[in-house]
């Protein structure tokens, strides 16, 4: 574990030599940020008129964490998590600094868990900066701290296997801007597998479901619940990718 930690905050303060991070940093924060009062300021505007309307239903701040969310998933699908694996191995390649990896005194599965949790550090330190949101709902508020929690967990399950996916490819090529492509197309298939659930037989449909990260995420941990067949749907899926890896990085040796 000592060796995986060394390399994972190796990797992690490389990130932060090149002006990439602080760049991704800000517009993560800087699209957070829009995102979030934009939807507070529907929560206001249909709210009041729901009031002077006389309606029964009102948006409630279940609605508006459950967006905000869907906000941050889709950010790390469609940016972040293709811009910070594709360098991790394919850089490596590239400087022809893999060799060195290679023949250090650790093995491929801690080469490969190093490098994955140094991404996994930098998805933490990004999804920590957005706590400030759920600290302003609790001071105008009463928010399900309960969905809070199980979305922050779904978050986090659903962008490790993203990030296990862009390792993998990053590991399959030296050149990052065909990892970036890579990752960023398997995810997206992967996100939206489950819209062709409806034009196919039930059975088939039940599958691409299963499938689906989105509808994994949507069925339970943004409706406040921990699934254990979605957590288990997630594991098992930054496992193979991992796992994966490590036998295209075998092969590589190798050869």
């Amino acid at each position: 574990m000592k060796k995986v930690m060394i390399i994972a905050l190796r990797d992690f303060r490389a990130f932060f030599t090149t002006p990439v991070a602080y760049i991704l940093s800000a517009g993560f924060l800087g699209i957070m940020g829009f995102f979030f009062f934009y939807l507070l300021d529907v929560y206001n505007i249909q709210n009041l008129q729901y009031s002077q309307m006389q309606m029964g239903g009102k948006v409630t701040l279940s609605q508006l964490i459950q967006g905000l969310f869907q906000t941050i998933t889709f950010i790390f699908l469609l940016v972040v998590t293709p811009v910070i694996t594709m360098r991790l191995f394919a850089e490596e390649k590239k400087m022809h600094t893999i060799e060195l990896l290679m023949t250090a005194p650790i093995t491929l599965t801690q080469l490969v868990l190093g490098k994955f949790l140094s991404a996994m550090l930098f998805v933490f330190s990004l999804l920590g900066m957005t706590l400030i949101y759920p600290i302003i709902l609790l001071s105008v508020g009463s928010p399900d701290l309960g969905l809070i929690f199980t979305c922050y967990i779904g978050n986090i399950l659903m962008v490790a296997s993203f990030v296990s996916i862009g390792v993998m490819f990053s590991a399959l090529t030296d050149n990052q801007i065909i990892a970036f492509f890579l990752t960023f197309v398997t995810c997206f298939l992967l996100w939206l597998i489950g819209v062709a659930a409806v034009s196919v037989s039930a059975t088939v449909g039940d599958i691409l479901k299963y499938v689906s990260v989105l509808e994994q995420y949507q069925s339970s941990f943004l409706i406040g619940t921990l699934n254990l067949t979605a957590v288990i749907y997630y594991l098992s899926l930054t496992t193979f990718f991992l796992f994966v890896t490590q036998r295209v990085l075998d092969s590589y040796r190798w050869r």
